[in-house]
């Protein structure tokens, strides 16, 4: 029994190669426990640590051995995905397109041109968060807003159009004001101290938008390598929080037009494969007829591609019909 207590007890200061200094130096960039730790690459901690890449490799290795890290079989991930919540969008056709709402445990990308209602499904969703009851009695919204696009007034009409105490809903949402990508990161990165330190129950992540820092500042093609990298490193981190504390992410992107597309939508999102790949539900969202928007679900792991139609009124995301 003894032995079982002392393994729960392994911090990243007990890794090999691990001292004060360094845990602290992991510590201030968010990796704070071996689970971190084991799923982070040699380059990141180079990057977090200042320590050598073999140096890294040891470390990762070791916090992997102590987790006993291996394959689950089916089953056993049958039961994880009945822990999966769905956050509802305000719209029954929208929800059904994407499975019954927006899951935890994943990232869900919407991209559209301006005035698509990206920044509108936000909103519903940071309101929307508590008529779902399995996400406990005061689940919270973390809101990393880089366009100056968060609007509280917003969330008071969705509140009361949801039937719920507007000011009991905005005490739920932090908002952060990301100004450059590397601040952008950095919030995302202190989540997990929300998390684990003061104790919030965060069922939400809101990134919004994901890519326009990034375009902004990497301009030109010699920029691109580094830029993805970033934007890599950026959306694992996302993952990550989704996957061990099953909340949702949410994030928007901004999209741009395809020059050698001659046939079809020539709309492209920005951020390429690496968007792209790290986002398990893409849907694209665009204007339709007589003031109503579509979602189109262009990519998921488990679904087929739709459509749904839906309606943006003062209460909230509604059915078109």
């Amino acid at each position: 029994m003894a032995k079982k207590e002392e393994k729960k007890e392994i911090g990243i200061m007990d890794l090999p190669g691990v001292g004060a200094a360094t845990a602290e130096k992991l510590n201030e960039i968010g990796y704070t426990d071996l689970m971190s730790v084991a799923v982070a690459s040699p380059g990141e901690l180079v990057d977090a640590a200042g320590m050598t890449e073999s140096t890294a490799r040891k470390v990762i290795v070791a916090a992997r051995n102590t987790l006993n890290m291996g394959f689950e079989d089916g089953n056993s991930l049958l039961q994880k995905r009945n822990n999966v919540m769905k956050l509802t969008t305000g719209s029954k056709e929208f929800d059904k397109m994407v499975g019954g709402g927006f899951e935890t445990g994943a990232i869900t990308e919407c991209f559209g041109k301006y005035g698509s209602s990206k920044t509108q499904i936000a909103h519903q969703l940071a309101v929307n968060v508590h008529l779902n009851e399995a996400a406990g009695a005061e689940p919270y919204v973390v809101y990393i807003d880089t366009e100056n696009t968060f609007r509280p007034e917003r969330i008071i009409e969705m509140a009361k159009g949801a039937g719920l105490d507007p000011e009991m809903v905005l005490k739920h949402v932090k908002v952060a004001r990301a100004f450059n990508s590397d601040h952008q990161m950095l919030l995302a990165e202190k989540i997990g101290d929300l998390i684990k330190k003061d104790g919030l129950n965060v069922r939400l992540i809101v990134v919004d938008s994901l890519t326009a820092h990034f375009r902004a500042e990497f301009v030109g093609r010699g920029t691109l390598a580094t830029r993805q990298q970033k934007l890599n490193r950026h959306m694992h981190t996302l993952l990550r929080l989704a996957d061990q504390h099953n909340l949702c992410v949410y994030v928007t992107n901004q999209v741009m037009a395809k020059p050698d597309m001659f046939f079809g939508d020539p709309t492209e999102a920005i951020g390429g494969n690496i968007v792209a790949h790290n986002s398990a539900f893409r849907i694209y969202l665009r204007r339709g007829k007589k003031g109503s928007r579509v979602a189109k679900l262009v990519d998921a792991p488990n679904l087929p591609d739709g459509e749904a139609p839906f309606i943006v009124k003062t209460e909230g995301i509604r059915d078109l019909k």
